[in-house]
């Protein structure tokens, strides 16, 4: 408990809430920094080089991201059944339009709880990847944020990292910048040149990559459906807003963090690109462009959503061809409604026989 205490002090002798929040976290993202810096310098690099430190926050990325998939899995199950449910969701706001007073406010709320709960989804669903790198996105930028001022004090970090390692931390650089410096720190110092172009390009390469990642969703994997409601056209916008936030994490953010963002960045590029590739949403142009792709192989995708032979997927729908058809002709024919006036020139033209509901070979009186 000491120690916790005592790495939550700021060096002004304040007491840092934050970083006691995070200090399991820290401890977690200083484990896996040391461990990673440990291969390296065991392939041969040296222990104050920056490359193995950058090389160590990107094997924290890849760990951290490899954490994530069944969430990344879930998200994207998630996201198919809110496109899913989305016309009855349209049909549940249609019904409440215009109406302003509280009674249909709660009846609409519950309506709408009560889909998302029969279909096993909520909106929040789609941003469980995010929300729980956050955390840790902030405790690595405390932990570098730390770095200088433990190293000043010959203290080690709230784990693994400890004072020998935090010295070697603070004294490298990438190409001659310090990784725990950032853009306003180094702006207008004679040797923060080299820092301040490399922030400047990682920014620009994260706006870049953030943007292509939300085009391909826009793009290719919505189906006609969704590009016609609203939250298109929200997602339109953030497509050209979200990516100005780097902006603010290359100015204020330690270049080490902004090195773990961008790596970050170009894992959910690729891995989306795969997604969208081999998992399109049905009816999109990326899901018309994969059965594209597997027409040419010989090869389709049957009613279960396996790759099949084409044969095999020709068989499976001329057998629901023959079931429907086998329905349909089993089917009780609908009578189709008749009107007065039309029913009674029907009767008119029937047989005296049957407007008295007798025969001919009755045998009369």
């Amino acid at each position: 408990m000491d120690l916790v205490l005592a790495t939550a002090t700021q060096s002004s002798g304040g007491f840092d809430l934050i970083g006691t929040i995070l200090w399991p976290l820290k401890w977690v993202v200083e484990l896996v920094l040391v461990a990673w810096h440990a291969i390296w310098t065991f392939i041969g690099l040296p222990a104050d080089s920056g490359l193995a430190w950058v090389l160590s926050i990107v094997g924290l990325v890849i760990v951290v991201r490899a954490a994530l998939i069944p969430l990344f899995v879930k998200q994207i199950k998630s996201q198919r059944k809110m496109m899913e449910i989305a016309p009855e969701l349209r049909k549940v706001q249609e019904k409440y339009r215009g109406k302003r007073d509280q009674l249909s406010r709660e009846a609409m709320s519950r309506e709408t709880m009560a889909l998302y709960k029969k279909h096993g989804t909520t909106p929040i669903s789609g941003c469980l990847p995010l929300l729980v790198q956050m955390p840790i996105f902030f405790s690595l930028y405390s932990v570098l944020n730390d770095v200088a001022k433990h190293a000043a004090a010959g203290i080690g970090g709230v784990g693994f990292l400890d004072a020998n390692l935090t010295s070697e931390f603070y004294n490298a650089n990438l190409f001659g910048a310090s990784l725990h410096d950032t853009l306003v720190g180094a702006w207008g110092r004679p040797d923060g040149t080299v820092t301040v172009i490399i922030l400047l390009v990682l920014v620009v390469l994260m706006i870049a990559s953030q943007f292509f990642t939300q085009l391909q969703i826009i793009s290719k994997n919505l189906s006609p459906e969704a590009k016609t409601g609203q939250a298109y056209q929200m997602q339109r916008i953030m497509l050209y807003i979200l990516p100005l936030a780097f902006v603010f994490s290359g100015i204020f953010f330690p270049l080490g963090v902004v090195v773990y963002w961008f790596v970050s960045n170009i894992w959910t590029m690729v891995q989306q690109f795969l997604v969208i590739r081999n998992l399109p949403t049905p009816g999109s142009e990326a899901a018309k462009a994969r059965e594209e792709r597997l027409a040419r192989r010989g090869k389709a995708i049957d009613s279960s959503g396996k790759v099949v032979p084409m044969e095999k997927y020709q068989a499976e729908q001329q057998r629901l061809l023959e079931e429907a058809e086998r329905k349909r002709a089993a089917a009780p024919k609908r009578q189709q409604p008749v009107g007065k006036q039309r029913a009674k020139k029907q009767a008119g033209k029937q047989p005296p026989a049957a407007k008295s509901g007798t025969s001919d070979s009755e045998p009369s009186s």
